[in-house]
């Protein structure tokens, strides 16, 4: 069996470098001159540094960064090239190339770059983090209770923009001699400021229902996914006729078991066949790049322990979590997740029930409102973009006080980093199938 694994691994190696080859190939024909900051403008950047799967981190910050951009030059720092060619078409704002090492040092050489934001934890992000004069944000791509909001790796950034007291709450509870007064900045969810979209149906007198489920995760502690636990709670939904059911299962699901891939295309299939039955009803498998209009649309959201909880949350409409079956998923109970309206596994088919009483619940409903402030504060509309651009200013402002108070530097020329991490950054290229 190890040989059969070896053969797999190499063909799946091959498939991705070839991918990887057609990507530089179709960039290499188009002019991302036209998409590229003016030289010597650019005060905030944004680290990307994730292949075309994880585009869906990047996508939810246009909003805030395109406003933004009205009073701070900013531009996205991409270095896949699948990447690249999707920003090309759709970013609010400019995109810098920087496939190689040598590319990331001729643009931080070019532009007064005051800060640099970072959406995950790449490990490549350690590649930007190594030039000095600049302060390093770690702003996420989302607020929730998941173990990854609270991993050591938040000691690495200079700053983090966090969405509130939860946040602070939840970091101070797991990372030993972390300064969260200077280095914890809270901002709210400034994307829930930004939901964009046109609704793909004509809204009626039925109840929506946005189900949002997770993927997998690569372990047992990270186990949410509820599309292989939870499976009977679409098809229940499907056959009420009241409901509309908006499907948007997170990107990477089924990407490491087939069982959960399966799961996920026979609510796919459930969905068409609902739809040829009764075209009326318009229900919704949504895999499209905006996130905001599901959100706000429909009149309950039933999610996997996951930034889509907090995105929900900060809406202040009615929510529903499904609950993880497996016994090694890490819940803490500790937040909101202690005072949710869960859905266990056997509850799958009883969902048409559970909508409702979610819907007429006073109880449920004053709870939702008090954990909103709790993980988001003030979520008046344009609050959280007012805190995120005052948080921008105040580093920029600081910025400026230590650009002043010391003598140039060349952060390049200083670099132990040559020519063999240049070739790695080359391999690294082909790779990660970018």
């Amino acid at each position: 069996m190890p040989l059969l694994r070896d053969l797999g691994l190499g063909i799946g190696l091959a498939r991705r470098l070839l991918v990887s080859r057609r990507n530089r190939r179709d960039l290499a024909r188009r002019d991302v001159r036209a998409v590229a900051p003016a030289p010597g403008t650019v005060r905030v950047a944004v680290y990307f540094a994730d292949g075309a799967v994880n585009l869906y981190q990047i996508r939810q910050w246009y909003g805030p960064l395109a406003h933004l951009a009205e009073t701070v030059p900013v531009a996205i720092v991409v270095r896949n090239p699948a990447t690249m060619l999707a920003l090309v078409d759709e970013s609010p704002v400019p995109v810098v190339y920087a496939r190689q090492v040598v590319d990331l040092e001729a643009f931080v050489e070019a532009h007064p770059i005051a800060m640099t934001l970072y959406v995950n934890q790449n490990s490549r992000n350690f590649q930007m983090m190594r030039y000095g004069r600049m302060w390093h944000v770690f702003v996420n791509h989302g607020e929730s209770d998941k173990m990854y909001m609270t991993t050591n790796q938040f000691k690495s950034y200079d700053y983090a923009f966090v969405a509130g007291k939860a946040a602070l709450q939840r970091l101070g509870a797991k990372l030993w001699d972390y300064d969260l007064d200077r280095r914890a900045i809270m901002i709210g969810r400034p994307q829930a400021d930004h939901f964009a979209g046109v609704l793909p149906f004509t809204p009626d007198d039925r109840i929506v229902v946005l189900y949002a489920p997770t993927w997998e995760g690569d372990r047992a502690a990270a186990a949410y996914g509820s599309i292989a636990t939870h499976a009977a709670l679409v098809p229940a939904l499907l056959a009420t006729g009241r409901h509309r059911v908006v499907y948007r299962p997170h990107p990477r699901s089924g990407v490491l078991d087939a069982g959960y891939k399966a799961a996920h295309e026979g609510i796919v299939r459930a969905i068409d066949e609902a739809n040829r039955r009764d075209p009326a009803a318009q229900h919704v498998y949504d895999d499209g790049p905006e996130l905001g209009w599901q959100l706000a649309v429909a009149d309950v959201a039933i999610t996997d322990i996951s930034a889509m909880v907090y995105d929900r949350l900060a809406t202040g409409k009615p929510l529903l979590v499904t609950r993880p079956v497996s016994p090694a998923a890490e819940v803490d109970e500790g937040g909101y997740l202690g005072s949710a309206e869960w859905v266990a596994a056997d509850q799958a088919g009883d969902i048409e029930q559970l909508v409702a009483a979610v819907l007429g619940d006073e109880d449920a409903r004053s709870r939702l409102d008090f954990w909103a402030e709790h993980h988001f504060g003030d979520t008046t509309p344009g609050e959280a973009t007012r805190r995120f651009e005052a948080a921008v200013d105040v580093l920029i402002d600081r910025w400026r006080e230590y650009d002043r108070a010391q003598p140039l530097a060349d952060d390049a020329a200083g670099s132990e980093i040559g020519t063999g991490e240049d070739l790695l950054a080359r391999g690294d290229d082909d790779l990660d199938s970018l």
